[in-house]
């Protein structure tokens, strides 16, 4: 069993990055150091909103270049700690690497909620997650740009963890348990990521009416008592966008009658990655998930999936991570 050295965190902005690396540096004694808080700092003394900054950065490299070497060297000096930052990943080889995501209207609701400062401050939860949005791909676009690393991808993780519904307590306590090598060590140590997935916003890929003993109380009864954590991994694609199940529907349909806000899955292939005999994550999911899949899925478990844009598009819209046509 290996323990890593450090924790890095990144991901959503609103996904609780720093509630959960608080607690965890508390609990594990560790300490912890926030980029974002540097950035802020640094926002607030320009005069600048975060976005500002962060298209300021875009032009000025002496911006990222500060933070960078900082990184470089608490990388370097072997401490045993706690980060909050959006690349981090990037500089820390011995560390777990968390990503943690979040649905992007919950993530608007969050920050609207917390205080407002000169750095970031929002009139509306639709503004925010513009916002949001906006800052994200301005952070994705330079470190592309700049580093030659795009923080979209899954598998410049160890674990993400999907926080929409699942509770601050929840989360730290996987993620510690990830951390010790409790859980998850084998697809962790092996073929990372491990995902900590929201089953309410597992797309599936096969109809229910296909889908033989989804109800068999023996087996969610089992499933149940158990708990998350001894659910045997579903197996995931990821078009960029949506995470949908490739084999798992009945431990997923279990999970969702369980009332569990976290499952465990295996990443199979994400964008461009093949599934299964060439065909694409992203082209796979086009194929798979029809509106009819979807409603059914849904009215059977009581939960809301929004319909991907190529379902309601007729199949003809290029999804998230897709290549435009003539790319």
């Amino acid at each position: 069993m290996t323990v890593r050295q450090s924790i890095v965190f990144n991901g959503d902005l609103g996904s609780g990055k720093s509630t959960v690396s608080v607690e965890i540096a508390e609990r594990l004694g560790l300490r912890r150091v926030s980029v974002g808080d540097l950035y802020r700092q640094m926002a607030q003394e320009r005069q600048m909103t975060a976005l500002q900054l962060n298209l300021h950065a875009e032009l000025d490299q002496a911006v990222d270049g500060y933070v960078d070497q900082l990184q470089r060297d608490i990388a370097a000096s072997g401490e045993r700690l706690v980060m909050d930052s959006r690349l981090a990943w990037h500089f820390f080889t011995d560390a777990l690497k968390v990503h943690m995501i979040t649905e992007p209207g919950e993530a608007a609701r969050r920050v609207l909620a917390r205080p407002s400062g000169p750095a970031e401050s929002y009139t509306s939860q639709e503004e925010a997650k513009l916002r949001l949005r906006e800052r994200s791909e301005s952070e994705r676009n330079r470190f592309i740009v700049r580093y030659g690393v795009d923080k979209a991808r899954l598998r410049n993780y160890d674990l993400i963890c999907d926080t929409t519904r699942a509770r601050a307590d929840e989360v730290i306590e996987q993620v510690i348990a990830v951390f010790t090598g409790t859980l998850g060590a084998d697809i962790v140590t092996q073929d990372p990521p491990l995902l900590l997935l929201d089953p309410a916003r597992v797309y599936p890929t096969e109809d229910v009416s296909a889908l033989r003993d989804l109800w068999d109380s023996d087996f969610v009864g089992e499933v149940a008592a158990a708990g998350n954590q001894a659910l045997e991994p579903l197996k995931i694609g990821y078009t960029g966008e949506y995470f949908y199940v490739v084999d798992g529907h009945r431990r997923l349909s279990a999970a969702l009658q369980s009332g569990f806000r976290l499952v465990p899955g295996r990443l199979v292939a994400e964008v461009e990655e093949p599934v299964v005999g060439g065909v694409s994550a992203v082209e796979y999911f086009a194929a798979q998930v029809r509106p009819s899949t979807v409603y059914d899925w849904e009215a059977a478990h009581g939960i809301r999936l929004p319909l991907p844009e190529h379902a309601l598009l007729g199949g003809d819209a290029v999804l998230a991570g897709e290549p435009a046509p003539g790319a």
